[in-house]
């Protein structure tokens, strides 16, 4: 199973195609577009999210409301495009070097080509890979708008998980100073609560000094990182694998979650903070008993042992950096000019802690739906179940 996607921040359109996604799994609007509305969501997200309310147009691979094993394809429309057409359109070059954004109160006017890279963005080095004065063409793709896509290709792999009672989940650990260590799966309920919360935190004391520091940063022009948890339940042992690098489930996880843009380290478990501990505190336990059947003492592993999934819920935690595009400018220079320039600013969040969360949702939730089509295979829905219940029932009903 793979997935592709296209489409600039202010082109027309974003779009992502699907191919090898099983036949006969339930598909549902509501369900795909949930998924893009949670990822617009959280306080300190710029003047863009005012814009757009992001819709899927399912444009094949589904009919009837179950997937049919052809290639799914997907669109998601820019509003914004209507405005930007100056800029981006495809043939005709802009007419002029500043081009008037008519009837947005947040950004009036843009430079048509830009031409001082930001600091911490891809522009530079993107500019030197590709050969380009003009950093648009970096930054158009670069842009955090193409995870849309991705979430909307993650909703179809929630629903296929969902199947088989695996639900994946996130919540915001920390944003700037404001936080706390917990690193854990969530119920339903706490869940619910969470997307509830302006900023996806835990409890409303956390959101509230989240908030605050929000508010602090912006009204010192300054932008905020943090960190996010996400979660994985009802996962069963034995997807991924020990045996080549390539097939190991927590450097899948690690790599699909480092591919969304800012965020900057992945850890799993106790992760980096099992390094002050020895061995016989950090390992859990393993406990059997025809009572309960397999048990561990802990979740420190965060549910991949080996390179595998090992039974126990799914936890891993992320850090995002600050957002590179600050409104005073950071200090840069001009590619074709050579000399020392602030770097320019448009649309920008002050942090994007909460939806990234819900991206690396989507990221994690296509990771296990693809290891488990590799577990189970088949081609179709009724086939995975089979095989699925084969596999459960030679590992024991305890499991």
């Amino acid at each position: 199973m793979r997935f592709l996607t296209a489409g600039e921040s202010h082109g027309p359109a974003l779009v992502a195609v699907i191919e090898g996604f099983p036949a006969k799994v339930p598909v549902t609007q509501e369900a795909i577009d949930r998924e893009l509305a949670r990822r617009q969501l959280g306080y300190g997200r710029g003047g863009r999210m005012k814009i757009e309310q992001d819709q899927a147009e399912i444009l094949s691979g589904v009919r009837s409301g179950l997937s049919m094993g052809s290639p799914i394809s997907l669109r998601i429309s820019n509003r914004d495009w209507a405005r930007w057409a100056p800029v981006m359109a495809p043939f005709t070059p802009p007419q002029a070097e500043t081009v008037t954004i008519a009837g947005d109160p947040l950004l009036t006017k843009v430079s048509a080509a830009v031409t001082t890279p930001r600091p911490g963005h891809a522009d530079l080095s993107g500019a030197f890979k590709y050969g380009y004065t003009d950093l648009r063409n970096i930054i158009e793709r670069a842009s955090a708008r193409e995870t849309a896509a991705r979430v909307g290709v993650g909703a179809f792999a929630k629903l296929l998980l969902a199947q088989f009672r695996i639900e994946v989940g996130s919540f915001t650990a920390r944003i700037g100073t404001a936080g706390e260590e917990t690193i854990c799966a969530l119920t339903r309920a706490e869940q619910e609560r969470v997307d509830q919360s302006p900023v996806r935190a835990l409890n409303p004391e956390l959101g509230t000094a989240m908030v605050h520091t929000i508010e602090e940063a912006k009204a010192v022009g300054e932008t905020l990182g943090g960190l996010f948890v996400v979660y994985a339940t009802g996962v069963p042992p034995g997807l991924g694998s020990h045996v080549h690098w390539d097939r190991r489930l927590d450097g899948q996880l690690a790599q699909a979650v480092l591919s969304i843009p800012g965020i900057k380290g992945v850890e799993f478990g106790t992760g980096f903070n099992g390094a002050t501990l020895v061995g016989s505190e950090l390992h859990d336990a393993i406990h059997y008993s025809p009572e309960k059947g397999w048990e561990r003492a802990g979740n420190q592993a965060g549910g991949i042992e080996g390179g595998m999934s090992n039974g126990q819920p799914l936890v891993l935690r992320a850090v995002m950096k600050p957002i590179p595009t600050l409104y005073q400018g950071l200090p840069s220079v001009d590619l074709k000019t050579k000399q020392p320039r602030a770097a320019g600013a448009e649309r920008s969040d002050l942090t994007a802690v909460p939806a990234a969360g819900v991206v690396a949702e989507a990221m994690v939730a296509w990771v296990l739906a693809s290891a488990f089509l590799e577990k189970f295979g088949g081609d179709t829905l009724p086939e995975l179940e089979r095989a699925f219940r084969s596999y459960r029932e030679g590992l024991g009903a305890e499991t």
